[in-house]
C-alpha cells in the first residue's frame, strides 16, 4: 500500500456536529485533493475530496456512470454491482442517457417548475393548518417535510397521492444499505409492477401529466415505469430531507433563521447555501474508461473514483470560511446537485419546494423549536441520502 493510500472512506461525523462531514475528508482535501484509496472488495481506487477535481470528474465523458463498471467505497456492496434498472438515468451513459434526458428535460425547466410556486404554497399551507390543528408539537418528518413534496412529485407525475406510503417504503428499502439485496430486488419490483400498471392504463386513456405525456413518445412500457420509479424514487426522498434538515440546521443556527425570517427576498440563497452546507447527496462514483491525468496523477482504465460532495463543497479554495453557515453567502457552483451530463434533473422542482416550504414554516410557527435535545435526534448516517428520521419539533 503506498504511503498516502486511505485505508477506507472516512465516514463518522464529528460528535456533536450533524451537519458537518467527516473531519478526516478536510484533513485529507488539504494534504492532497485526489488520494488513493482501498475499497471494501480490495479494489484499489481513489477518492476526490476538492472542488474542482470532484468537478473535473464529473464533467469528464472518460469516467463512466455504469453501475457495472463501478466499485462500491461501502460495505455492503462489494460484490459486483449489477447494471442500473432499466429508466434509472444514474446509472448509464449516452447515448440511452442522452435519448431519456431529451425526452424529460424539456418537462422540468426553471420556467415549468416556478409555475408551480402557487401550487407548492397551497400543499405548504395545506400541511401547515395540519400541524396547526394537531399540534403544539409533531415530527417534522412526518407531518410537512416528507407530504409537501410527495404531493407534488405524485401530482407531476400523475400518481394517485393515496399511494404515497407504499412509495415511500419501497424507496426506503432500496436506498438503505442494510437491505439485502432480495428485499432491495422486491422494493425495485414492486415500484415496477405498480408503475406498469399505472402506464398501461394511461396508455388506455391519456392524462396530462409527465408519465401520460410520455406514453406518445416511443418509450416502452417497461421504459416508462422504469422512468417512473426512478423520479418517484428521487422526488420522495430528497427534498424531504432537505426541507427536514434545513429546518434543523436553521434552528441550530438562529442568527441565519433570524436572517431568513427578516429578509424574505434571502430565500433564493438561504435555499443554495443550505444545498451547499448540507450535501445530503453526499457521496458518488464514477470510473475511468481510459487513462486519465488529473491533479499531477494517472488514473488507470477501470479505477473506481469515490467523490466526496459533502467535503467538495466545503473547499476553502472554493467557498471562503466553508463551515460556516452564511445564507447571505453567493453558493452558486456547489455539487448538491451533481455536475455534468447527470446533474439532478428535479433540481430546478426542489429549489421551488424549499424556496417556498422553509420559509413558510417559520412564519406559521415563530416560536418553533426542536422538542428533544439535539444529539437525540435521529439521523440517516446508514443511507445513501442524508438527513433525519425524524425531527421532533414544538411550538407556543
Amino acid at each position: 500500500m503506498e504511503q498516502d493510500e486511505l485505508a477506507s472512506l472516512p465516514t463518522a461525523r464529528p460528535a456533536g456536529c450533524p451537519f458537518d462531514p467527516p473531519a478526516e475528508l478536510g484533513e485529507i482535501r488539504a494534504h492532497r485533493p485526489l488520494v488513493r484509496m482501498s475499497y471494501p472488495d480490495g479494489h484499489r481506487g481513489w477518492l476526490v475530496t476538492g472542488h474542482a477535481q470532484a468537478r473535473a470528474v464529473l464533467g469528464d465523458s472518460r469516467f463512466t456512470s455504469r453501475y457495472e463498471l463501478m466499485h462500491y467505497p461501502l460495505p455492503g456492496l462489494d460484490g459486483d454491482i449489477p447494471p442500473a434498472p432499466v429508466g434509472d438515468l444514474t446509472g448509464i451513459d449516452a447515448p440511452e442517457h442522452t435519448r431519456y434526458r431529451k425526452l424529460l428535460a424539456g418537462k422540468f425547466t426553471v420556467r415549468r417548475m416556478r409555475q408551480l410556486t402557487e401550487r407548492v404554497e397551497e400543499v405548504a399551507a395545506e400541511h401547515l393548518d395540519a400541524m396547526a390543528k394537531h399540534g403544539p408539537s409533531a415530527d417534522l418528518v412526518q407531518a410537512y417535510a416528507r407530504p409537501v413534496p410527495a404531493v407534488l412529485i405524485c401530482e407531476l407525475l400523475g400518481v394517485p397521492y393515496s399511494d404515497r406510503e407504499f412509495f415511500h417504503t419501497q424507496v426506503t428499502a432500496l436506498m438503505t444499505p442494510q437491505s439485502t439485496p432480495d428485499e432491495q430486488f422486491a422494493a425495485y419490483g414492486a415500484l415496477q409492477d405498480y408503475l406498469r400498471d399505472l402506464v398501461r392504463a394511461k396508455r388506455a386513456e391519456p392524462t396530462d401529466d409527465v408519465l401520460g405525456d410520455l406514453t406518445t413518445s416511443d418509450l416502452t412500457d417497461e421504459e416508462l415505469s422504469g422512468i417512473g420509479t426512478f423520479l418517484l424514487g428521487a422526488g420522495l426522498d430528497t427534498t424531504a430531507n432537505m426541507i427536514a434538515l434545513g429546518a434543523f440546521a436553521l434552528l441550530r443556527h438562529p442568527d441565519q433563521l433570524a436572517a431568513l425570517r427578516d429578509d424574505p427576498a434571502l430565500a433564493d440563497s438561504a435555499v443554495e447555501e443550505l444545498l451547499r452546507y448540507l450535501t445530503i447527496a453526499h457521496t458518488g462514483v464514477r470510473a475511468a474508461l481510459e487513462d486519465v491525468e488529473l491533479d499531477g496523477q494517472v488514473i488507470r482504465a477501470g479505477e473506481s473514483v469515490t467523490i466526496a460532495a459533502n467535503a467538495a463543497n466545503r473547499d476553502p479554495e472554493r467557498f471562503p470560511d466553508p463551515d460556516t453557515l452564511d445564507l447571505r453567502r453567493h453558493a452558486a457552483g456547489h455539487l448538491a446537485f451533481g455536475h455534468g451530463i447527470h446533474q439532478c434533473l428535479g433540481q430546478q422542482l426542489a429549489r421551488v419546494e424549499m424556496r417556498v416550504a422553509i420559509p413558510a414554516l417559520f412564519a406559521r410557527f415563530p416560536t418553533l423549536r426542536l422538542a428533544v435535545p439535539a444529539d437525540e435526534v435521529p439521523l440517516r448516517h446508514d443511507m445513501s441520502i442524508y438527513g433525519v428520521h425524524r425531527l421532533p419539533v414544538t411550538w407556543d
